[in-house]
């Protein structure tokens, strides 16, 4: 029996696949088909897209596998780093997770759910409240809509489900890791099937409608609309101390749900390209709710949209769940202030971290910008990806009698490869969205001083 101050081991082999698979299948599947198509012209490419994309994110689930299994610990990618690198890169991650990265992504999903809960609940995007303020002599208007005030109470209730027991938060994840799965499949089965669409749209160009044709700008914004897509693989690291088995069941864990995903995207991209044309493609932000329209009629949006908000539900679970512990491990290693520590007497969680990660993902939500947030977290998450997949060679060098249950298949070829196209997915962003990036890679290096200044406080305490 676990100990009032050890987390429970409470996610089996299925439950750790759904954190994998529930993570990353999100709102994204069913909105950037478009927009990928918009910058490459034509489906084929697209589906390349996929695939690439769909391999790179299984090559870095299969280095995270090795240091998983090697290091199975509460925080994934804060105790990698820490134990590659040192405490400073280690807290950097943590405050970049905690901050924004991590915060925001919570806040922009719980964003996405209730964008698409206005399907059947319109009033929901209306204004409630306004406010004009004064800032330096400007004036602004600060307003509030039932998307962002939804969005703060559905990261709070989950929040608090996930205080309840891992138990709890894992058979949820299952489940609906399930629905969603249930749903998608049976929209790659009726738009396969039902025979209301021509193959020929797979091999049709979209060039008079503004495509890049091609261009590398344009094929490196679509991949990394792909990437967001498969963003959450790496999820099961940060609750690897909760898993049990994780000596077997984190690669095994991984490696599934990452090719399940892989298969689940690019079939379903394939159905969308069957049933409608290029240019309806195009012209759509809503690709899945055409699709599912043009093969069910008016029901079909109404299923779509259960379908999406069913997805998004257990994505934000998922990254609750996961983000929670990034600074749960910090604070036991003393680089995070202690109480984040503390693991509830009952249900044996991180409780009060999951609040403070609740409330700093909550006023996010209340900003309600969207997009901004989302195109900061994958970024500043690339970076760590990449840092973190090149800590196996470091490991290895470093530590070869190190405890290694699981080592990366095709080592050191996927490896290198990842964190080499890593780079250049970074560069390519810092390219075309030079803002968001830059904004991101600030907020990033603002943890350095955070870290002298704890580093020194603490020091002083002692």
């Amino acid at each position: 029996m676990a100990q009032s101050d050890d987390l429970i081991h409470g996610l089996g082999p299925h439950a750790a696949t759904s954190v994998v698979a529930g993570t990353m299948i999100g709102t994204a599947i069913f909105v950037v088909p478009s927009l990928m198509l918009g910058q490459v012209g034509t489906p084929s490419r697209v589906l390349i897209i996929w695939v690439v994309a769909g391999a790179l994110s299984l090559f870095g689930a299969l280095g995270y596998a090795e240091l998983g299994a090697a290091l199975p610990e509460a925080g994934g990618e804060y105790v990698y780093l820490h134990h590659a690198y040192g405490p400073g890169l280690g807290f950097l991650y943590g405050w970049t997770q905690f901050i924004v990265a991590k915060t925001a992504s919570i806040a922009a999903i719980a964003t996405g759910f209730l964008l698409y809960l206005t399907y059947f609940f319109p009033g929901l995007s209306h204004t409630f409240w306004k406010s004009s303020v004064s800032v330096a002599g400007h004036q602004s208007t600060l307003t509030l809509t039932g998307i962002q005030a939804g969005s703060a109470l559905l990261i709070l209730l989950l929040s608090g489900i996930n205080i309840l027991g891992v138990r709890q938060s894992g058979a949820i994840q299952t489940l609906f890791t399930i629905a969603k799965i249930a749903v998608l499949a049976a929209l790659i089965i009726l738009g396969l099937t039902l025979g209301r669409g021509s193959w020929t749209n797979l091999h049709s160009s979209l060039f008079t409608h503004g495509a890049h044709g091609g261009a590398w700008a344009g094929w490196g914004i679509a991949t990394v609309s792909a990437l967001w897509a498969y963003d959450g693989w790496n999820n099961l690291s940060m609750v690897a101390g909760e898993v049990k088995n994780p000596q077997r069941n984190i690669p095994a864990a991984l490696i599934a749900g990452a090719i399940l995903v892989g298969i689940i995207y690019f079939l379903v991209n394939v159905a969308y390209f069957y049933v409608l044309t290029p240019s309806e493609v195009a012209s759509t932000r809503t690709v899945a709710a055409q699709a599912a329209e043009r093969l069910l009629g008016p029901v079909g949006g109404s299923f779509i949209a259960i379908g999406v908000l069913i997805s998004t539900f257990a994505t934000l679970n998922g990254s609750i769940l996961a983000g929670s512990r990034i600074p749960y491990a910090q604070a036991r290693e003393g680089l995070f202030p202690k109480p984040l520590a503390a693991v509830h007497p009952q249900f044996h969680t991180p409780a009060i971290a999951i609040v403070a990660q609740a409330i700093i993902a909550g006023a996010f939500a209340l900003s309600g910008r969207y997009e901004t947030l989302y195109t900061k977290a994958i970024y500043s998450e690339w970076v760590f990806y990449a840092l973190v997949t090149a800590g196996i060679f470091l490991l290895r060098r470093r530590e070869p009698d190190l405890s290694r249950p699981y080592r990366t298949w095709g080592y050191p070829a996927v490896p290198a490869i990842f964190v080499i196209l890593a780079i250049l997915i970074l560069a390519d962003t810092l390219f075309t969205s030079p803002s968001d990036a830059i904004g991101c890679l600030a907020l990033i290096v603002s943890g350095i001083p955070a870290y002298y200044l704890w580093t020194r406080w603490r020091r002083q305490k002692l």
